[in-house]
């Protein structure tokens, strides 16, 4: 597979692994969103200067509002942040 065939699998894997925790593959509850985001992108969260930082990241990430994460709102979220990360690296590059 092409890296970005392999990296496609590992957001699908990634979201699987959570998602299954409660039994509902195709959602995220707050709390395997909570759990994903701890153990997968612990820089995201890394400053713990906002307690409420999952609250609002969950409410903002569930768009139908069914008080779940689907896998698409879960891409969603990924690929918007992977956008920051490159315009930070672009702008950091540019110095």
């Amino acid at each position: 597979m092409s890296q970005l065939e392999t990296a496609m699998g590992m957001i699908i894997a990634v979201f699987d692994k959570y998602a299954k925790t409660d039994g509902n593959r195709q959602a995220l509850t707050k709390a395997e969103l909570k759990a994903l985001l701890e153990k997968e992108l612990p820089n995201f969260l890394s400053s713990g200067k906002d307690k409420d930082a999952i609250d609002k990241v969950f409410k903002n990430l569930d768009e139908n509002g069914d008080a779940q994460v689907d896998f698409k709102e879960f891409v969603i979220f990924v690929a918007s942040l992977t956008c920051c990360c490159h315009k930070y690296f672009e702008q950091k590059a540019a110095q």
